[in-house]
């Protein structure tokens, strides 16, 4: 019987002492960053948890988004601590406040007193300090008031339209002839080779081929810890930015050395703009500077136009009542052009109500940038909660775009949700808010809805693996990047 005893009594110790011991290891975060760093005001403080030492959150993070529920990491703040909206973290060594709804997040994308870019190192170092994540208020203004007309600018659009509605073209046949092919692999070729014009004006294959195999594995270092080891996706993601800064350098100097040897060489493509942009000083960007914005926007904008047609693409032939009203929209315009219009025209575009509809229900959906970094630059009073100064604050936009409360059945694909509906301030973020909101969202959804008028009109796509299971990081996409064919089933004049 005491034989019997001292087993159950052993296995209960050694439970218990794991229990105070993980009661511990909590505690000591909460110790460091709360009662020694804020004194009192940690009373003020959202609920929730700041995880393990150095750890943090990051292990509950990754293991949600690397299942089959991305949703869970939040979802368990709410379950525990109820549905505040407001949350504290530990997030990529950092203490954190995870913000979830709409004025929150409003406020903390807006408010450019209270709060500035508070990207994690890993993404900074990768993107580049001197790209619009890391810089100033005042510089990030200079140059997106260089960069937004010829990259969202009507004018720029209209110019981009036809090499745009070309290269859709072309693409779309030369898949057809393909056989198997991994749609979403050759929807990020096509979008990095048009970001790739508009700024480089490269259309060099090989080129473009490379750089886009170094930005891939950039985007996987991204939202990755930051751990230089061989082996880990930061290391492997460094490696390729020092590749793609090679590569532009070289680009630089080239251009630099033909401005020198021919003074009145006109003006392309981005690249020559940000070389001859000056301040009212006469200060010219420096190389760095005019490197970081190219990886930006390099990466930014084949990355999310890519993902987001495959998935407004996916999702509009999974429904055929809504594939039915996008497509008799579209039959509609080529039936009231004119006989003598060769191709699209930006008034055409914009009369795309439906399909526009459908583009914004994917961006809800999907939410291409689950969330966006900012940082306390004093102590904020949000929803009746402290923010502490030097806190980073993190906008989860895929439980906002989610969120029952303001979305009816929020995991259903339903554009006509949008028929006469405007969402209140804060609860629609797919390119963000504020001065910092996306600066290339116009020509993304340029590129998405010339791309998607050819494929509903003569095009349809036959996955081979229609049951695939999802992977979340660094961005939502079937596990075999939607490995399938493209048919051609009409034929359409444009």
């Amino acid at each position: 019987m005491e034989f019997g005893l001292n087993w159950l009594v052993v296995p209960a110790a050694l439970l218990g002492g794991a229990l105070v011991m993980r009661w511990l290891l909590h505690g000591v975060n909460q110790w460091f960053y709360e009662t020694y760093k804020l004194g009192n005001k940690r009373f003020s403080l959202p609920p929730g948890d700041l995880g393990w030492p150095f750890i943090g959150n990051m292990w509950s993070f990754l293991r949600a988004f690397k299942s089959s529920n991305p949703d869970a990491f939040v979802s368990s703040f709410s379950t525990r601590y109820g549905r505040t909206g407001i949350f504290k973290a530990l997030m990529f060594g950092s203490p954190s406040i995870i913000v979830t709804t709409p004025e929150p997040c409003r406020r903390v994308l807006t408010d450019d007193e209270s709060f500035k870019p508070g990207w994690p190192t890993s993404t900074m170092e990768l993107i580049g300090r001197k790209s619009f994540i890391g810089i100033s208020y005042e510089e990030h203004k200079r140059l997106r008031r260089l960069t937004a007309a010829p990259v969202n600018g009507k004018e720029a659009l209209s110019m981009y339209m036809r090499y745009i509605e070309d290269s859709v073209i072309l693409a779309l046949e030369k898949w057809a002839s393909m056989g198997e092919i991994e749609f979403l692999t050759e929807l990020r070729k096509l979008t990095f080779r048009i970001i790739m014009y508009i700024f480089l004006s490269s259309e060099s294959e090989q080129v473009m081929e490379a750089l886009e195999k170094e930005y891939t594995a950039l985007n996987y270092g991204v939202r990755a810890m930051a751990i230089n080891i061989p082996g880990f996706a930061y290391h492997k993601a460094l490696k390729a930015r020092k590749k793609l800064v090679a590569v532009f350098q070289s680009i630089v100097d080239e251009r630099r050395e033909r401005r020198k040897n021919n003074p009145n060489t006109s003006k392309k493509d981005m690249m020559d703009a940000l070389m001859e942009v000056e301040d009212e000083n006469g200060r010219k960007l420096k190389d760095e500077e005019i490197i970081d914005v190219l990886v930006m926007y390099l990466n930014a904008g084949h990355e999310s136009s890519g993902h987001i047609t495959m998935w407004a693409a996916l999702f509009l032939q999974k429904h055929p009542e809504f594939f039915k009203l996008a497509k008799a929209e579209q039959d509609a315009i080529i039936k009231n052009r004119p006989g003598t219009q060769k191709g699209l025209t930006f008034k055409e575009v914009r009369k795309m109500k439906y399909l526009s509809k459908a583009i914004d229900e994917t961006l809800r959906l999907v939410t291409f940038s689950s969330v966006v970094f900012r940082e306390a630059k004093e102590d904020v009073n949000i929803s009746g909660y402290i923010i502490p100064k030097g806190w980073k604050v993190l906008v989860w936009f895929r439980t906002l775009h989610l969120d029952p409360e303001i979305y009816l059945e929020p995991k259903d694909f339903n554009p006509s949700r949008w028929d006469d509906f405007t969402p209140k301030a804060g609860s629609f973020l797919p390119f963000g808010a504020g001065s910092r909101m996306c600066p290339g969202n116009d020509l993304a959804k340029l590129e998405i809805s010339i791309f998607l008028h050819y494929f509903l009109l003569n095009y349809e796509l036959e996955r081979l693996n229609p049951t695939c299971p999802l992977m979340y990081l660094p961005h939502s996409r079937p596990k075999d990047n939607c490995l399938g064919r493209i048919r051609r089933v009409s034929y359409q004049s444009a």
